[in-house]
């Protein structure tokens, strides 16, 4: 699924009506709000983000969507009427895998499409992360404490992922709830300790390796 963020409806509505009949599948949105809730249960191949964008604009988008551990590895391919080269920059700068200005071509668009699709695709890898007795496998989405595989939330997982991600740094409470729970999540950071209960329980004996640091946040390992 190919995402495509476009206030102008003429331009959306081509878009997806061209990947739709080249062998993707796409749906537009008109602002970047609604693709955030599409996000909550769907994770598109990748996102054509228009910049000119109304309500939040596309580079704060993309920041988001790049800081954010959900999303960060979707490729996101800027599309927009903005030709400078700062602005260029300011995009690629801020995580864009490609830019293209408008006007621009279907076909071109369509070949660019795949060929960041190529990169990306070939550029994933098995991400296996080790701490004492416990082994997270990113791609599988599985854990391991010991010899026992362990069930884990989505929230739980993102949480140890990023621990052991950043092995040896602490991670400050407010930088877990904004990276796993998004800038938008107005709960308090007490819920990361709920969940760093929770994590530490289903780890057992391993669970000790997630420390404490008193009035900062939390890290894993040495």
């Amino acid at each position: 699924m190919i995402y495509c963020v476009e206030d102008d409806k003429s331009i959306r509505e081509l878009v997806v009506y061209s990947l739709n009949n080249t062998g993707f599948k796409a749906i537009g949105f008109e602002d970047a709000e609604k693709m955030q809730e599409s996000l909550k249960t769907e994770k598109p191949e990748l996102i054509l983000l228009d910049l000119m964008l109304p309500g939040e604009d596309g580079i704060t988008v993309l920041k988001k969507l790049k800081r954010n551990v959900e999303t960060s590895n979707i490729p996101i391919i800027v599309i927009t009427a903005k030709d400078t080269e700062y602005d260029k920059v300011i995009g690629l700068d801020n995580g864009a895998d490609d830019y293209i200005v408008k006007p621009f071509g279907i076909m071109e668009l369509i070949s660019r499409i795949k060929a960041v699709l190529r990169r990306t695709q070939n550029t994933e890898k098995e991400e296996i992360y080790k701490c004492g007795d416990i082994t997270l496998n990113k791609k599988a989405h599985t854990v391991k404490a010991g010899d026992e595989f362990v069930e884990l939330t989505n929230k739980e997982f993102k949480l140890l992922y990023l621990l052991l991600k950043n092995m040896g740094n602490v991670l400050t409470r407010d930088h877990l709830l904004q990276t796993i729970w998004g800038y938008d999540f107005d709960g308090e950071t007490r819920t990361v300790d709920v969940h760093i209960r929770t994590l530490r329980s289903k780890l057992l004996d391993c669970g000790e390796l997630i420390k404490t640091v008193r009035g900062v946040g939390y890290r894993i390992g040495k």
